[in-house]
């Protein structure tokens, strides 16, 4: 992937956030129909029904689109961090079905051969980076469990030396052809075939090292580079290092998603690291230059006199890279401090009778504020409602 996230699934199905469950499989019917691989002619049929599907799947199970609703993505897709959980791809509840009723076969017209090259399952891996490595990029060895072909029978499931046969209840297509009527008319039932499992082959003498399976469980160490600037929730797609396609089809590809863990001091706002900063009533008073930290180290800034706590000091140029589409870094952020005065609980009698001497010459007067925009307004709409 190119670091998006993944498009809303309300959006995808084209239904309102309130939208029932007839409504839902009312819309993916109509979208299964126009964007299935196999009776559709558009480009992108393949990975629209593929979007489609998951979308479906999650809204019309009540637990998952609570999930869903509450979090978004990060509610449904699961996995923990620093770990590895299965493929996107798979089946769906409730798919089956209108597959059956849609797609078992229009007159006139099959879905693809079932023996014919199949593309390999995609993979997922939630992968923990911390703050720092988010900001400036990094690159990342993560060992991935996955299926490979098996090295010894090069993937045809028979013992070297022998070969598959033709499955003869199938007669090598792997499918089984009925014939029924539905409301849409005399339709073709195709299902996989019980005896061969799909493949249109026997395997009379399987492989020991794959047990006929054609695959084995591998870990694979890969090397993920992590582009500057990526936040929590951003997947890079490594294409093709998902499981093996099958029949000679081509692999999937792996998806890493990031999660970042939070900064003990920063705290991110799109491309801007916010830092709040407390100093003493006397610098807040009389002004002082002070050193703060930031992602590239410690920073002299200059407190005006007269600061008062909320002020914002906008360091440009401090914060998280802006990360384009491509990967690519357009620019930096800044990085904006928070200015808290902070009143000492405790006192020295030095500094007591200062601050009665000063207390003298400042007087008593308690001044009620007009009515209007305070403190906590102005910092909301500096921060756009942090």
């Amino acid at each position: 992937m190119d670091g998006t996230m993944p498009r809303d699934y309300y959006e995808i199905l084209g239904v309102a956030r309130n939208a029932s469950k007839d409504d839902l499989k009312k819309a993916f019917r109509g979208l299964a129909r126009r964007y299935h691989p196999d009776v559709s002619s558009e480009a992108d049929a393949e990975a629209r029904f593929k979007e489609i599907n998951e979308a479906y799947t999650v809204l019309s199970d009540e637990n998952k689109r609570a999930a869903y609703d509450r979090f978004g993505h990060a509610g449904v897709n699961g996995g923990g961090a620093g770990g590895f959980s299965g493929g996107f791809s798979g089946g769906f509840p409730g798919f089956e079905e209108i597959f059956e009723e849609f797609f078992g076969g229009f007159a006139g017209t099959s879905r693809r051969r079932r023996n014919g090259p199949t593309q390999g399952r995609d993979l997922r891996y939630d992968l923990t980076i911390d703050f720092n490595q988010s900001v400036f990029g990094a690159e990342v060895d993560i060992d991935v469990p996955r299926r490979e072909t098996c090295d010894v029978c090069n993937g045809s499931g028979a013992a070297p030396g022998t070969t598959p046969r033709r499955c003869p209840d199938c007669n090598g297509t792997g499918q089984i052809r009925q014939v029924r009527q539905s409301f849409l008319g005399s339709m073709v039932n195709v299902t996989d075939c019980p005896r061969c499992h799909g493949t249109g082959e026997i395997v009379d003498t399987p492989c020991s090292e794959c047990n006929g399976q054609r695959t084995v469980q591998k870990v694979r160490t890969l090397t993920v580079t992590i582009p500057a600037g990526v936040d929590d929730g951003t997947q890079i797609r490594l294409s093709g290092e998902g499981e093996p396609g099958q029949r000679g089809g081509p692999p999937g590809d792996l998806y890493v998603v990031l999660r970042v863990t939070q900064h003990e001091f920063f705290k991110r706002r799109d491309s801007d690291i916010i830092l709040e900063v407390s100093i003493n009533v006397a610098q807040a008073a009389l002004g002082d230059t002070i050193a703060v930290p930031t992602v590239d180290g410690d920073e002299e800034v200059v407190v005006p006199a007269g600061t008062q706590s909320g002020k914002v000091i906008r360091l440009r140029g401090k914060g998280v890279p802006k990360l384009r589409r491509d990967g690519s870094a357009a620019g930096r952020g800044d990085q904006l401090l928070v200015l808290t005065v902070e009143v000492p609980s405790k006192l020295t009698k030095e500094q007591r009778d200062l601050f009665e001497e000063l207390g003298r010459t400042l007087g008593k007067e308690v001044i009620p504020q007009k009515q209007g925009r305070g403190f906590l307004d102005r910092v909301s709409d500096f921060f756009g409602g942090v």
